[in-house]
């Protein structure tokens, strides 16, 4: 295309080489279905028809075939997938590979670290990894069912862990490796973990950053929790007093000659993982995904939205505790890839890191956030000499795009040779709502449509359909990754995604579908800012905000006031480059931008500028914290945040306005 000055007019067109080469052209092909849109339809006419289509096309193998794909008798919140089939991940992602002639050598995963130190392992040594860890979780009394947690950065050993748990029939339940000693311990409780994988220390920023005394101090208020296993060093320290657990080095655990035992025949409904998300008040949520919804999904969305195969090299700078994580790791080896794991911030030691490890490991699919790219965008990074001409593929997810950002990283980066996956779901949907897919024009920002057999709407309150108009993002048929429920909570379940909309799943995401039919996600609907009757998305003030050239990030909350409501403040980030700027100017032509772009009842009564916000560990801006922070109150969990000290930063600049305002 040829450009345009307003980045909203992007769109990214394939080329007829990429879209006939394309592992989701080569579906419809098999079925004779001429377009994305057609396959589209008929994905989610004959949901049952399109995932059985999965398992054949991808080759997943079932130890014992399934007589039936879905069955919905018990109703759409409890359906059964593959009903009568036995699996196991690592069959599917592991060891078919580590005996196929050709596929054995190929590498399985890379790790990087913050450091530059690297090791690999191909499809046959992981696969004897495995079956020694296995060896060794089974010595110490793990079996099918048992919960095994891992704390961990993305390192091999992770990899390795998540199989051998799997192995054995027993339940992963990989935690966020920032957490702290509380957030662990309610989610080993929940859980009621047997052992715990957990490395020495991990790297972030060049620091060295331990992590065995957080799961001493949450083992000790666990007694479920019999064994650590750590990770790194020559022997383990001694555990601190009372923790209740025996330690055993990783390198005793993997000592172990190789399991014997074939993988353990699984249930397709069997529990393979719990993936736990955060909440501000009580007990963390545990999605229940399953040995066979699981992989199915995840194979599919590697397959047909990031279009990765044998040989490809997918890497997304994630963390075990997100679903991002675990969906890396499975849905690349589900589809016989490389999967490349990065230990770090992706910015050290400059801004150029994210270049260098593409250009190292020749990765095809690069997974990075919206406000990663902000921020080397606000620092110049591009890509500069390094060759990057392996990526043939962007994915993004977890927050919404700006459009300069996002034409940045498309155009000045990629030269408009690949397209951005720009995928939205969550950890209980263990995949993606919303994508495009790589065979079809993709306009700025946009998430494309409905993920392949997801038949997923937008609706008002009362729970019809709209178009042009933000409403909640719903599902109307259930999907093979959906959560079996809350553990150990079925009422928290139904109440959480099934009460609003009877017979549908309320995600608790804005959406909005264009005349064009594209589709955008507007930021969660708690966050939503409710301005004197007026509803507002934060996410549609701050693209307004980042357009401003001196605005590297922004934050937009809700908060009281006595007169509309809810006003606007906002809290915005300089760029590198804007550092001789008049804040106090620039903050002015802030207020008026959102007044010009979104009407004069959404102009903001705060605008701060700070230097930081505070984030996950995944890149996401925090606004419940923002919020809280700006308003002086607690603001909850925030063991996920990448820079909890953000928050006195907020709370400065609030502070600070008052004080000028004072009379």
């Amino acid at each position: 295309m040829a450009p345009s000055d307003d980045p909203a007019d992007y769109v990214w067109h394939p080329s007829a080489e990429y879209r006939d080469g394309a592992t989701v052209t080569r579906l419809m092909r098999r079925y004779g279905i001429g377009d994305i849109g057609e396959l589209r339809a008929r994905s989610v006419a004959d949901v049952g028809w399109f995932w059985g289509a999965v398992v054949d096309d991808l080759g997943l193998p079932f130890a014992t075939p399934y007589r039936e794909v879905l069955d919905v008798s018990r109703g759409v919140a409890d359906p059964d997938w593959y009903v009568g089939g036995r699996i196991n991940v690592v069959d599917a992602c592991v060891s078919r590979w580590a005996l196929d002639p050709v596929a054995r050598d190929r590498v399985a995963v890379v790790h990087e670290a913050e450091d530059g130190s690297s090791s690999r392992l191909t499809f046959a040594e992981l696969d004897e990894a495995v079956a020694r860890a296995a060896a060794g979780l089974r010595a110490l009394g793990i079996g099918r069912g048992d919960a095994v947690a891992l704390y961990l950065p993305m390192c091999v050993e992770a990899v390795v862990s998540l199989y051998a748990i799997a192995r054995l029939g027993a339940v992963a339940v990989p935690l966020f490796s920032g957490f702290a000693a509380g957030a662990i311990a309610a989610r080993l409780d929940d859980a009621e973990v047997r052992a715990v994988v957990v490395a020495q220390e991990t790297v972030r920023r060049r620091r060295t950053v331990p992590m065995t005394p957080q799961v001493r101090d949450a083992a000790r208020r666990c007694p479920s929790v019999r064994h650590l296993v750590v990770v790194g060093g020559d022997e383990p320290a001694a555990p601190a007093a009372g923790s209740g657990a025996e330690e055993i080095s990783w390198r005793d655990l993997v000592a172990h000659a190789p399991d014997t035992e074939p993988a353990e025949p699984m249930a397709s409904a069997d529990t393979l993982l719990l993936a736990y998300t955060s909440g501000t008040t009580g007990r963390p949520k545990g999605a229940v995904h399953t040995h066979a919804g699981f992989l199915v999904k995840t194979a599919s969305e590697v397959a047909y939205s990031f279009d990765v195969g044998p040989g490809g090299v997918f890497c997304w700078v994630t963390d075990m505790g997100w679903i991002m994580g675990p969906l890396s790791i499975i849905g690349s080896h589900a589809n016989g890839a490389t999967v490349v794991l990065y230990e770090g911030s992706p910015d050290v030691p400059g801004p150029e890191r994210l270049w260098d490890l593409v250009a190292r490991h020749g990765v095809t699919m690069l997974g990075v956030s919206p406000t990663l790219i902000r921020t080397l965008r606000s620092r110049d990074a591009d890509a500069g000499d390094r060759d990057v001409s392996s990526v043939h593929t962007l994915g993004s997810t977890g927050e919404p795009w700006d459009a300069e950002s996002y034409v940045w990283l498309a155009r000045d980066v990629f030269a408009d040779r690949v397209p951005i996956i720009n995928f939205s779901g969550g950890t209980e949907v263990g995949g993606s709502f919303l994508a495009p897919y790589p065979v079809e024009p993709i306009r700025s920002c946009s998430l494309g449509g409905p993920s392949l057999g997801m038949d997923v709407d937008v609706v008002d309150a009362a729970g019809e359909p709209v178009r042009g108009a933000t409403g909640e993002l719903v599902c109307r048929q259930p999907w093979p990754a959906m959560t079996r429920g809350i553990w150990r909570d079925r009422e928290r379940y139904l109440e959480a995604y099934w009460s609003t909309f009877p017979g549908m799943w309320r995600h608790g995401d804005h959406a909005r579908v264009d005349p064009d039919g594209q589709w955008f996600l507007l930021g969660r609907s708690d966050d939503v800012v409710n301005v004197a009757g007026k509803r507002l998305a934060p996410a549609e003030v701050e693209a307004v905000l980042i357009a401003h050239p001196d605005v590297a990030e922004a934050a937009a909350v809700g908060v009281p006031d006595p007169t509309k409501g809810e006003t606007v403040w906002v809290f915005w980030v300089p760029r590198a480059s804007a550092e001789d700027a008049d804040a106090d100017a620039v903050s002015t032509r802030l207020r008026e931008m959102v007044a010009e772009e979104l009407g004069k009842p959404f102009a903001p009564s705060l605008v701060r500028p700070v230097a930081e916000l505070p984030k996950t560990r995944s890149a996401k801006i925090m606004r419940r914290a923002v919020r809280a922070a700006a308003l002086g109150e607690e603001p909850g969990d925030m063991s996920g945040a990448e820079n909890p000290g953000a928050l006195e930063v907020i709370r400065a600049a609030v502070g600070s306005a008052e004080t000028a305002a004072a009379p």
